[in-house]
């Protein structure tokens, strides 16, 4: 029976030492069937997932599906941390007999605490290993323990630093394509500009900003469940307006040459078909039409009150149909899983940007302070 702990014991330990070490050092992703995070995130997410449904206020729901993920990442650390006491607690009892302080008989949850203790260096000395395989096992333990806090303490850091990479970009689109940002919107407000300095640039930062993203998330899956700063915002929206828009210029609108269009959306959809397989989602079909012939007209009319054409006819719309297969319901199927609502291609009425909105506006206009006009200030196309 000792063996059959020790066997365990080991079983576990390994276990969570490959888990952490995959999802912590290693930087690609790991195509194994069962893993420890995998499995955390997949029985976590989806109660909290279902409390959320039951919140009607966007803003209170997204407040509350933003904690998920600190919450999450500190939950995470726990179940190696637990795991590793645990195989460890395992391999003492397989071990043998313990020595406690009034001579006390040991259990193993006598042996579980001293593990614990060994584990956070606490060291009370009040159970005691008493061979040379536990004393070794209790050093070991114990260095082990220091390792986790120096992962910890690199880990953390290194998550929130490639989260406010994320977010810097996401809040630049703000001013540039809306609140949410929109295909139609970008186009509207940067399309005539000259490209070397207009669409072209945000394109190319896009590209760069998509692998990036690819690059830090299947790195560390756990950044797809951190939410964004505002509720109208999304690392998942922001990727698909991308892949909006450079579907609209690769099919076809004049004067905006498809270079940089091409090879952005080539990169925007590499992550977001890998991230899709990161994040285990199940292909669903579309449940709605994101782009119905009604607003492709729609759009085309917008456009072409700032004298930006999109061409029409059937050509343009096949092209189109087909680029949008391409990222369309990969998009919704992660959308649907981190419960994120993907981003119209036009906004049906004008919004502000975040950046308009404030909480002494209404103060402010009622003073009479703010009346000179987005025309005067010079941003009419907002």
């Amino acid at each position: 029976m000792q063996s059959f702990y020790t066997i365990l014991g080991i079983f576990i330990l390994v276990a969570v030492l490959l888990d952490a070490f995959e999802t912590t050092i290693l930087p690609r992703r790991v195509q194994r069937g069962f893993r420890i995070t995998s499995w955390f995130y997949r029985n976590t997410w989806r109660p909290w997932w279902i409390l959320a449904k039951r919140i009607h206020s966007k803003t209170r729901r997204e407040t509350f599906l933003g904690y998920f993920g600190p919450l999450s990442l500190l939950g995470l650390l726990m179940v190696w941390a637990f795991g590793l006491i645990f195989g460890f607690a395992l391999l003492h009892w397989g071990a043998g007999e313990h020595v406690q302080l009034g001579k006390e008989g040991t259990h193993f949850w006598t042996v579980l605490y001293l593990s614990g203790s060994t584990f956070f260096t606490i060291g009370f000395g009040d159970v005691l290993p008493t061979s040379g395989v536990e004393r070794f096992l209790a050093v070991l333990e114990g260095g082990m323990g220091f390792a986790f806090l120096g992962i910890v303490i690199g880990y953390l850091p290194t998550i929130y630093s490639a989260f406010s990479k994320r977010e810097i970009q996401i809040s630049l689109l703000d001013a540039r394509a809306g609140s949410p940002p929109t295909a139609t919107e970008l186009l509207f407000r940067v399309g005539k500009y000259p490209q070397d300095a207009g669409l072209d640039v945000i394109l190319r930062d896009w590209e760069h900003w998509a692998a990036e993203v690819l690059e830090s998330h299947i790195s560390y899956p756990m950044l797809s469940y951190f939410r964004s700063q505002h509720s109208n915002q999304s690392w998942l929206g922001a990727l698909t307006m991308i892949l909006d828009s450079s579907a609209l210029v690769i099919a076809g609108v004049d004067d905006i040459r498809p270079e940089q269009a091409k090879l952005t959306f080539a990169m925007a959809r590499h992550a977001v078909v890998d991230l899709t397989q990161v994040l285990n989602v199940r292909y669903r079909p579309a449940e709605t039409d994101r782009l119905t012939p009604e607003e492709l007209n729609s759009l085309r009319e917008k456009l072409a009150e700032k004298g930006i054409r999109i061409r029409n006819d059937a050509e343009f719309e096949q092209k189109l149909a087909y680029l949008r297969t391409q990222y369309e319901p990969y998009a919704l199927a992660i959308a649907n899983r981190l419960f994120i609502a993907l981003p119209p291609w036009q906004h049906t009425e004008k919004k502000k940007d975040n950046w308009q909105a404030g909480p002494w506006d209404r103060i402010i206009q009622a003073k009479g302070l703010g009346r000179i006009s987005g025309r005067a200030a010079g941003y009419d196309h907002f």
